[in-house]
Parts: structure tokens; sequence; C-alpha cells
């Protein structure tokens, strides 16, 4: 398999499963998917928020898979049945509790979320022998943070400070264990995806800097920024799905391509949240502004980078849009929401403008 391009002839007529559908980027990964001729089923709770409820009804979200199951992935059995009616061949695990200061306020909550749900997706595939390929998502936030002004490699320490992480870092080594105890006779490639922070629109979460700059932009209100100086990795969320689909595609193919892999944008998109703000700001247009509204909150590191030339080497993969394009692309979409306008259009827009990009990087 050429890595660059031919993941996007792989998932032709395959039949996926993707746990956590509902949520941002689970959403984003099922359109794109479908673009790429997949059958695809889902399994997820509903939509934490109003306004990401909103997005799922008005772009069809349920209408699009083969197989729905609203349930939680702490529930072995409905997930169990659920893998096995299916009989997937690939299976991306996005579902898990996602907030950083929510994981704060539901520890136990959150390490069930994604310690248990994580061990329980991998022993429903284990009793399922259609799966091929496992790709558990996770985050940046994995490794143990030394406020380094370099990227941390997939070799470094995984100890996430907060819940959030932590559990994540947790995530991380149950997918190692399983893959060494459980998948090493072949049966299924297993691989993890270390994302940064992605950005785009249909991100409604709560405590996330676009998605609070869109909601104070369409209120007329200034932005409030607590933390500006805090760098972070952004990038447009179609560029780690990519990633995914790629990582998921070749593994299937060469299962020594499974691995532990970054997925990040290049050096000069790793930004302080002002910069990004301040881009956002010049994107919307009119007269929006921003302000440091500093506030008493639970610890977040001040930098944050990933170094991803593993992911490069192996799969000869690059980022395809630079921070300016993301927010744009974002601020489009948020625009277009607001004006109750077509928003699966704007979505299929975007996907379709990407994978031409994408096809002319490669």
């Amino acid at each position: 398999m050429d890595q660059r391009t031919d993941w996007m002839e792989f998932y032709q007529g395959r039949r996926v499963l993707v746990t956590g559908y509902t949520g941002f980027k689970g959403m984003w990964l099922v359109l794109l998917l479908r673009r790429l001729g997949a059958e695809v089923a889902g399994y997820s709770l509903d939509t934490p928020t109003r306004e990401g409820a909103r997005v799922c009804e008005r772009i069809g979200l349920e209408g699009r898979l083969s197989y729905a199951v609203r349930a939680d992935v702490r529930d072995f059995e409905r997930l169990r049945q659920a893998v096995a009616a299916f009989a997937p061949e690939v299976v991306f695990h996005l579902a898990a509790q996602p907030i950083v200061r929510k994981g704060y306020l539901d520890p136990r909550g959150t390490y069930e979320t994604n310690v248990m749900g994580t061990v329980n997706i991998l022993e429903s595939i284990r009793e399922t022998q259609s799966v091929r390929s496992f790709l558990n998502v996770t985050t940046d936030k994995v490794y143990e943070n030394q406020e380094w002004c370099w990227g941390y490699r997939e070799n470094e320490p995984l100890d996430g400070y907060d819940p959030y992480s932590n559990s994540k870092s947790c995530s991380e080594l149950v997918t190692h264990s399983y893959a060494r105890s459980f998948f090493c006779d072949g049966q299924c490639a297993v691989s993890t995806a270390r994302a940064g922070n992605v950005i785009g629109g249909g991100d409604f979460a709560p405590h996330r800097i676009l998605p609070d700059c869109i909601r104070s932009a369409m209120a007329g209100k200034t932005i409030e920024v607590h933390n500006p100086h805090s760098v972070r990795p952004y990038q447009h969320v179609l560029e780690p799905l990519s990633a995914y689909l790629m990582i998921a595609a070749g593994q299937y193919e060469d299962p020594l391509l499974a691995g532990w892999y970054n997925v990040g944008p290049e050096e000069e998109d790793c930004l302080t949240t002002g910069e990004l703000t301040e881009t956002f700001c010049s994107m919307w247009g009119g007269d929006q502004s921003w302000k440091t509204q500093h506030a008493d909150g639970p610890h977040e590191a001040n930098y944050l980078k990933l170094d991803c030339s593993k992911l490069k080497n192996v799969f000869h993969w690059r980022p395809t849009w630079h921070i300016e394009e993301a927010v744009r692309q974002t601020v489009q979409w948020a625009k277009a929401y607001a004006a109750q306008k077509d928003i699966l259009k704007e979505m299929e827009r975007e996907i379709e403008t990407f994978l031409v990009d994408k096809g002319d990087l490669a």
C-alpha cells in the first residue's frame, strides 16, 4: 500500500465501527468515512451539549449510519453485543470523557470511561474475529509534561498530570498490554494515536478556546482568555482524522506498521492561546476583540508540543492546512451555523477541499 494516498480508496465498502460517533471528532469521522465509501456503524452516548445535539440533527447523522447504538462504553454487555452484531473490519475508538476540567469534577467517572471503556472495547474485539484493525484515539496530554520547548516523542514517559490526562495515559497502557498479550497472533493490528488540540466546526465543548471564541462572537461579546501564553499544537479536525484513517488502513495491510503515533501540526502552527484568539478575531471580522481574564482554575500545562517524526517517516504523512486556513474554515462553518444555512453542505465542502489538497500534497 502506498501510505500517502491509497487510504482514500481502502475504505470503499469496508465495515467500520466508530465509538463516540456523536462527539465533535466522531461526527466528522462518520462523514469522512461515508465520503470514502465505507459502511459505518456507531456506538455512543447522546451528545453532551445542546448545540452538539442540534448539529447531529441538522446533518442527519443517524441516517448516515448502517447501525447505531446509543449506549455507554462502560456497559460491557451492550458494547460486546453491538460489536458482534455489526462485525466490523476496522474499529476507531473515540468514546471518552474528553474535558480536563470535568476530569477534576468527576475523576471516578473519567477513569471509568477512559480506562474501562478501553478495556471493554478491546475485550469486545477479542471476541469478534472480523476485526482486523483497531485504533485507540488518545491525546497529546498523555505525556509526563516537563514544560519542554521541544516536542514529545512516542518513547517519552506516559504520566498525565490531571485525571483526564492520566486516564488517557492509562488507556494507552491498557492498549499496549492488550496488543502484546492478546493480539500478537495477527488477528488484529492495534495502534494508538496521540493528537494535539483540534479545532473545527461543530465543537461546542465547554472550556475550549475556539468554542469559547465562537460563542462570544455570536453573542457580540468580547472573548475572555484565561491563559493567553499557553502553547498548544493546534490543528484542524480533518488533520488527525486523515492520519487515523491512514494508520488503520496501513496496519490492516501490514501489521508491522502498528504502533503508537503522535499526530500534530508543524512547528510554526504551535501557537499561544492569545495568538490563536487574535487569528480568530481577524478571521471573524468586524470589531471582534479579546481580553485576558485571569481566573482561578485547575492546573493546566503551559507548554506542550509533539514530535511527529515517526508518523512522517513511516507513513510519509504531512499536515495539509496551516493554522490560518484551519481557523478560516472553522469561522466559515460557525457563520453558516449561525445563519441557519446547510451545515452538512458546508462540512462536505470542507471534506472535499481537504481531500483534494491532501491528494495534491501527496
